[in-house]
């Protein structure tokens, strides 16, 4: 198998769009389909069956006709998952430190992972943006990742998936930052795209970063496209489709905040949606006001930092949309796009405020990032007041 995808490697990016399936498990023909944070069977047109944990996660080649698939990691030695992304909700998670001496503070980041998916979020993510990934050492990172593991096995959420931010400056150290959050209990990577020397990272270089990680990494990638943390790097859906052929990359999260790029990329993908498995390929919007907009494009699920402090809010207005209210979904996020962009400004260290003010936890960030006045702390407080109600509500 290995021999047969090194051979096909140079077809990648000329392989057509169509997503196919040889020994995939089989899809459950029952009418039950469960939404993001309920266990409990409702009865749909289209539906997504409950992902069976443990199991494999497939990922394809583009074919004109029916080739093979194989498991996630599986080319290469690399690791075969048996946690499977989910359509929906996923946060990635904030890193916590001691307010004196900003060591990590492990009880709390696994007490803010048991949290977010006791509200019913389908994942998290780890050493993100939101993560302070930049402000930690690599041990910190492995650390940060094995007790959200940790924390999420002990609660009984065993088959909640982790994706682990895993990007450095080159092929060399992201590979090994993938294989220390295999280490630490992570079933994928989120990589950006390096961009430290900007100038010569044209697309070509772009795409040989990524395929060269992709073929050497133990755990599958999600690609992320966010060209504000890498000086205006902005990957088309051209280049992300391109990508996708590649069996060892398995979604891309668009905080770019493209509606476009987004359909286009989910589509040529055939990705999974609330209605259907497709072909399992993931495409996550990156912002939690931009949920409606992702469903109505053929999108898998939203990474966003608002559900650190609003989850079930942002798994409501999923699930709304999903179960065919659309405008009580629509009516949902505008509260909730309200209070996000209260979020957005205020960055991390304002996010952390909210979670202190509202869950009692949160702290500070690691310097040279500031603390917040004490202006600034009440007008988030009464920025978010209104979806908090609701998010207290639920």
């Amino acid at each position: 198998m290995d021999g047969l995808l090194l051979a096909l490697r140079p077809l990648y990016p000329f392989i057509s769009l169509r997503r196919l399936f040889i020994l995939a498990p089989p899809i459950s023909s029952t009418t039950r389909c469960y939404f993001t944070g309920s266990n409990t069977p409702t009865l749909c047109a289209t539906f997504q069956p409950r992902p069976q944990a443990p199991g494999r996660v497939l990922s394809r080649l583009f074919t004109s006709n029916t080739i093979m698939t194989v498991s996630n990691g599986a080319a290469n030695g690399h690791k075969t998952t048996g946690r499977p992304l989910p359509c929906g909700i996923y946060a990635p998670t904030m890193t916590f430190f001691d307010p004196e001496t900003e060591d990590l503070d492990i009880p709390t980041i696994k007490r803010h992972a048991e949290r977010l998916v006791r509200d019913g979020l389908a994942g998290l993510v780890t050493m993100g943006s939101n993560g302070e990934a930049i402000h930690c050492t690599r041990e910190e990172k492995l650390a940060v990742t094995q007790a959200t593991r940790e924390a999420l096995d002990a609660a009984g959420f065993a088959d909640t998936p982790i994706i682990v931010g895993a990007t450095e400056g080159s092929v060399r150290g992201t590979v090994e930052l993938c294989q220390l959050a295999q280490q630490a209990g992570g079933d994928y990577v989120l990589l950006l795209p390096p961009s430290y020397f900007r100038l010569l990272m044209d697309e070509q270089a772009v795409y040989d970063y990524f395929i060269a990680v992709a073929d050497a990494s133990p755990l599958p990638l999600v690609l992320y496209n966010y060209p504000g943390a890498v000086a205006g790097i902005d990957m088309d859906s051209d280049l992300l489709i391109k990508l996708a052929a590649h069996p060892n990359i398995v979604g891309t999260k668009f905080t770019c905040g493209n509606t476009g790029k987004l359909t286009r990329v989910a589509l040529a993908t055939d990705a999974k949606t609330p209605f259907s498995e497709g072909s399992g390929y993931m495409a996550f919007g990156g912002v939690c006001d931009f949920t409606v907009q992702t469903l109505a494009s053929c999108g898998s699920g939203i990474i966003a930092g608002g559900a650190n402090v609003m989850p079930k809010v942002c798994v409501k207005v999923w699930n709304l949309y999903a179960e065919g209210k659309r405008d009580e979904a629509i009516a949902l996020q505008k509260i909730l796009s309200k209070g996000d962009w209260v979020l957005t400004k205020a960055a991390i260290a304002g996010t952390k405020q909210a979670i202190q003010s509202y869950f009692g936890y949160g702290g500070y960030p690691r310097r040279p990032l500031k603390r917040l006045e004490k202006a600034r702390v009440a007008a988030i407080e009464e920025g978010v007041r209104e979806v908090m109600e609701i998010e207290k509500s639920l």
